[in-house]
């Protein structure tokens, strides 16, 4: 809203039709946990500022692959969590630097940042200064090992989160050494839980007036993620080791070879085993009493001796289509596909999880869309992503209501 003391806002600021619109979001953040954050605010609606050091911009615009022409070359990385933001390029060094932080700040409804923590207060911008300058800012700072405690200022990739998180000592095989789980999933967890922490807190802030802090840590995201391991420690003792593609304890409940790769099978169930059993010209084996129970199927033994094989042979001579086909929508069957034909899979189009954004001459980047769904304010996830610094003119006069001049001098005194 603007008021007698505050500059309408220019046109690409003005209130979106999504879930979030009217929410004002800067994004300080680098790489993935923050930008990923900011991007899910966009899609949103929110609109969202990328603010970067005009010296060393987020290194994630050096990440391949890339979109390329004759005159440019950008990240294709970059641009998957960074669509559908504005780009603003500011010195945070320099005291005019810091002043237009505070001046987009006031008017501000989330802050996003992923820095060491110590970075914002050091930089004297900490929580405490920007909420003395608008109490309703609500701030979401990701970080390895969070704003408080011994290990806070150490530093930390997603890697270092599922080391110290106990994920990366469960994945594998026990035959083997430990296996990092192969996508960033410390950053991604962290992203989620941080998207969580400020909508919550920013529902606080429309009913009360009053921001927060918004703390979210990568190693306490990964441990919100290991599924019962802790109840299993601190309840029976058990300690978590790699179980490689099985589960625990739920048989069947795991991958199978078949003619041309393999398939995700998990029909564990009493009734889901009948099925399976029929389907597959055996019904006598959902009968036989050493595995007619789910209690019985579940036993280690008696499932490599009886349970395993019996799979195996209605498997072994059909293809992944061919199964897939023959489930349909009475067992839980999956093949095991590949991001090619993930990609390519006409299940994923229809659900609008491949998006597209035209990035003229540097051609049109396929994505990944947004999963979260909602039937009356859609998000937007089709956008391109910001050049550096290409929206200064437009957020400063729109929203901190600079003058051309005062911009001007900005630009040619290095802080944007």
């Amino acid at each position: 809203m603007s008021g007698p003391d505050q500059p309408a806002p220019h046109p690409l600021l003005a209130a979106s039709a999504g879930a979030l619109g009217g929410v004002l979001v800067l994004d300080l953040s680098r790489v993935l946990a923050g930008p990923y954050a900011a991007q899910l605010l966009a899609d949103l609606g929110a609109t969202v500022i990328k603010i970067e050091n005009p010296a060393d911009p987020d290194v994630a615009r050096g990440f391949p692959p890339y979109l390329r022409s004759e005159a440019e070359e950008f990240s294709a990385y970059y641009a998957q969590y960074n669509r559908g933001k504005l780009g603003v390029a500011l010195n945070l060094a320099t005291e005019d630097g810091k002043q237009a932080l505070k001046d987009l700040v006031a008017r501000a409804d989330v802050l996003v940042e992923n820095f060491r923590p110590g970075t914002m207060i050091k930089l004297g911008l900490g929580y405490d200064v920007l909420a003395k300058i608008n109490p309703r800012l609500v701030q979401l700072s990701i970080s390895g090992y969070g704003q408080t405690g011994s290990r806070s200022r150490r530093p930390a990739f997603d890697s270092t989160a599922q080391a110290a998180g106990g994920l990366w000592s469960m994945n594998g095989y026990q035959d083997r050494e430990p296996v990092r789980v192969g996508v960033t999933i410390g950053d991604l967890s962290a992203t989620l839980f941080g998207v969580i922490g400020t909508l919550a807190a920013l529902r606080h802030a429309e009913r009360t007036g009053q921001g927060q802090l918004v703390d979210v840590a990568q190693v306490d995201s990964i441990l919100a993620l290991t599924e019962t391991a802790v109840v299993d420690y601190t309840v029976a003792g058990t300690v978590a080791a790699p179980a490689g593609n099985e589960h625990a304890w739920v048989r069947p409940y795991e991958l199978f070879p078949c003619a041309d790769g393999k398939v995700f099978f998990g029909a564990y169930t009493d009734k889901l085993w009948r099925a399976s059993c029929d389907l597959f010209g055996t019904p006598d084996a959902a009968d036989d009493q050493e595995i007619d129970t789910m209690r019985k199927r579940f036993d280690a033994e008696v499932y490599e001796r009886r349970v395993r094989p019996l799979i195996m042979d209605w498997f072994r001579d059909r293809t992944r289509a061919e199964l897939e086909d023959l489930a349909g929508d009475l067992i839980p069957l999956t093949a095991i596909k590949d991001v090619g034909e993930v990609v390519d899979d006409p299940g994923t189009a229809e659900r609008d999880m491949i998006v597209e954004a035209d990035y003229g001459e540097l051609g049109r980047l396929r994505m990944f869309g947004q999963p979260i769904k909602l039937s009356v304010t859609p998000p937007t996830p089709d956008r391109i992503a910001n050049r550096l610094g290409e929206h200064a003119d437009v957020v400063l006069s729109g929203i901190a209501g600079y003058s051309a001049d005062k911009i001007a001098e900005l630009r040619r005194g290095g802080v944007i």
